[in-house]
C-alpha cells in the first residue's frame, strides 16, 4: 500500500512539473547573409579609343562566372571568338578591323544564378605607320607533315626581347587528341612549339599567329593567320657515322638501310636532330668552288645541309665521307627516299665532328624536353 502511493505521488508531481513549464524555448534561427550578385568589369572599358586591333576582351568576375561573350561591329554584326583556356580574356577569332568602333556585352551568373550584363562599345585604332613587321607561319592549311613538325614562326627582322611575351602570347596551338607543348625561341627570329614527345600519329592540329597590329619594337606585326594541319605516318631517319649508314624507321621498325657519304673532315655533317625542312625534286647548289644541280634534295638546315642523290659518290658510300656537308646517297635510294618523306619527319645524325647550331633549321627535337622549356 506505501509503495502504491508513493508511485502515483511521483506521477502527479511529474505531471504538474510538465504543465508548469509548457513547452521547451525554440532556438533563435541561423544569420544567413544576403546573396550577393556577380561583380563583373570589361575592358576595354566604355569610351576606350586607339584601342589595338590584337585587343581581347578582358573579363574580371567576383563572386560569379562568365555565360556568355558578345562581341558585334558597328553594323551589329557578330564577331566570333573563343574564350582563352585559363578564362582570363576572350579572344576575337581574327584581328578587329583599324578605326572601328565595337560594343562587346558580357553576361555572369551569381548567387541564386541571377545574370549580370554590362556593356561597352570602344574603338580601335588607325592603322599605324610604323614599321612593318612581317612573319611567316611555315605551315600549308591542309598539309600533312611528320611526327616532328614543330610549329614555326619566322619574322623578318629581329623581335627584341622585351616584345616576346606579348608575341607569344598571341601565338595559339590546338590538337587532337591533345598534346600539350612550349614555346621556345631560337634568336630574335624564329620561335617554335612542339610537344615533350614527337607527335601521335593521326593528329589534328590548329594553329594561329593573332599578330596583326601587335606592337613589336619600333614597329607592328603584320598579318593575323591560321592553318589546320594533320600529323601522318610516324617515320624518322637515323644516321650514324661510325657505320656509314642511314637507318630508316617507320612505326619504329626499320625498313630501309642505305649507305651514306657525309661532309669530310674540311666541311663535316652537323650532329644532332632535325626535321626535313621541303622536299626538292631537284636543287641547284652554288658554292665558291662549283655549282652544280642535284636530285632529289631534302633540306635539313638553313646552313644548306640536305640528304640528296649523289651518284659520283657511290664508290664512296657506306666507307668514307666526301662531301661539303650533305648526306650522300645513291639516286635509286634518294628516289626511293623522296617519296617516303614528309616535311616534319625527324632526322638524327650521330658521330660527326661538330655540332647543330641551334636554330639552324627547325632545331627544336635538339634539345631536352628540360632545356626547351627553360626560360
Amino acid at each position: 500500500m506505501h509503495t502504491r502511493t508513493t508511485v502515483a505521488a511521483l506521477v502527479l508531481v511529474a505531471t504538474g512539473l510538465t504543465a508548469c513549464h509548457g513547452d521547451p524555448p525554440k532556438r533563435a534561427a541561423k544569420y544567413v547573409p544576403p546573396l550577393k550578385p556577380a561583380a563583373l568589369s570589361i575592358t576595354p572599358a566604355a569610351g576606350d579609343a586607339a584601342v589595338p586591333v590584337s585587343a581581347e576582351i578582358g573579363t574580371s568576375v567576383t563572386d560569379g562566372r562568365i555565360t556568355a561573350v558578345e562581341l558585334a561591329d558597328a553594323a551589329g554584326r557578330p564577331i566570333p571568338g573563343a574564350a582563352r583556356a585559363d578564362g582570363s580574356s576572350w579572344v576575337p577569332a581574327a584581328a578587329l578591323q583599324y578605326d572601328t568602333s565595337y560594343t562587346v556585352k558580357v553576361t555572369a551568373v551569381g548567387a541564386g544564378d541571377k545574370a549580370v550584363t554590362r556593356e561597352t562599345t570602344f574603338h580601335t585604332a588607325a592603322k599605324p605607320a610604323g614599321a612593318v613587321v612581317t612573319s611567316d607561319l611555315m605551315l600549308t592549311n591542309g598539309g600533312t607533315y611528320g611526327v616532328g613538325m614543330p610549329i614555326v614562326v619566322e619574322f623578318g627582322t629581329d623581335v627584341p626581347e622585351q616584345s616576346r611575351a606579348a608575341v607569344e602570347r598571341r601565338l595559339f596551338v590546338t590538337s587532337d587528341p591533345p598534346q600539350p607543348g612550349a614555346w621556345h625561341w631560337f634568336g630574335g627570329r624564329q620561335v617554335m612549339f612542339r610537344p615533350e614527345h614527337y607527335w601521335q600519329p593521326g593528329t589534328k592540329i590548329t594553329a594561329r599567329k593573332a599578330l596583326n597590329g601587335v606592337p613589336i619594337g619600333n614597329g607592328h606585326a603584320d598579318e593575323d593567320f591560321t592553318a589546320s594541319v594533320t600529323i601522318g605516318r610516324k617515320l624518322t631517319i637515323d644516321i650514324d657515322n661510325s657505320t656509314k649508314t642511314m637507318q630508316v624507321y617507320r612505326d619504329d621498325a626499320v625498313v630501309r638501310t642505305v649507305p651514306v657519304s657525309l661532309g669530310k673532315a674540311s666541311t663535316p655533317t652537323s650532329s644532332g636532330t632535325t626535321v626535313i625542312m621541303s622536299r626538292e625534286p631537284s636543287a641547284v647548289f652554288r658554292t665558291p668552288e662549283y655549282t652544280t644541280t642535284v636530285q632529289y634534295a631534302m633540306r635539313l638546315t638553313w646552313g644548306g645541309q640536305y640528304i640528296h642523290a649523289a651518284p659520283w659518290s657511290v664508290g664512296d658510300q657506306g666507307r668514307r665521307n666526301v662531301s661539303h656537308g650533305c648526306t650522300n646517297v645513291s639516286t635509286d635510294n634518294a628516289r626511293w627516299l623522296y617519296e617516303q618523306v614528309l616535311v616534319g619527319d625527324p632526322v638524327t645524325t650521330r658521330g660527326t665532328e661538330v655540332k647543330l647550331d641551334p636554330g639552324d633549321g627547325w632545331t627544336a627535337w635538339d634539345l631536352s624536353w628540360a632545356d626547351y622549356t627553360k626560360a
